[in-house]
């Protein structure tokens, strides 16, 4: 394993990876997706501004878990060789809504990144409709069947300077939290990527681990 930062040659071949990434942990936690859908309901006319809201009372989480510690280290090790499993936390604008962990690592040339994400919602419906909206964006993709209160997965393939990076999302609803996991990979030294059912599995598999990671949060 070598760790970053990486020599020149590689840096540069890195860059769609870590752009992709970028992109993604930008497109789930801007301030202006938090504002929208975090917001609390607005208070009727019945409603003193000192109630508590009745939505947030009802919701099943709270706060989002740790993210670092939803992904056994048995998967950790299988899905990104070398990495160290107790992977780097990244800056939220609320911690308590949204938190996510990321993992990543080059072994010789082959490089794999994971990063798993934590949402929470005023409500389930509020989860619901994000969760419907983000599979819209992403199509091409199918559910997955008997993860949380319904899954999704997709799998893209890109090309940058004849260097393949094949990356695979998955978005999980349970109650009004949305679980996002993305994985992606590239073997530097023959610019191909792995294959769409590898990362597929891989995406699915951290995903497993997040949901139950989760549901087992509401037990401490």
């Amino acid at each position: 394993m070598r760790d970053f930062p990486l020599p020149l040659a590689l840096t540069a071949r890195l860059s769609p990876v870590v752009v992709l990434a970028a992109a993604g942990w930008a497109l789930s936690s801007g301030p202006a997706t938090t504002t929208a859908e975090h917001k609390d309901a607005p208070k009727t006319g019945g409603q003193s501004a000192s109630a508590p809201s009745t939505t947030a009372e009802s919701k099943a989480y709270g706060a989002a878990p740790a993210p670092c510690g939803s992904v056994a280290e048995k998967t950790l090790k299988s899905l990104v060789p070398g990495a160290k499993t107790a992977g780097k936390e990244l800056r939220s604008t609320d911690a308590k809504l949204r938190r996510t962990c990321s993992w990543n690592a080059l072994k010789g040339y082959d490089y794999r990144w994971l990063d798993v994400s934590f949402e929470v919602m005023n409500s389930d419906e509020a989860a619901q409709k994000t969760y419907k909206d983000r599979i819209t964006e992403k199509s091409g993709g199918g559910a997955v069947p008997g993860l949380g209160d319904q899954a999704y997965s997709v799998v893209n393939l890109t090309t940058e300077d004849k260097q393949q990076t094949r990356e695979g999302m998955v978005f999980a609803q349970v109650s009004n939290v949305l679980v996002v996991v993305t994985y992606n990979g590239s073997d530097f030294e023959t610019k191909k990527a792995p294959s769409t059912d590898e990362i597929n599995k891989g995406a699915i598999e951290a995903s497993r681990d997040a949901v139950t990671a989760l549901k087992g949060s509401q037990n401490q």
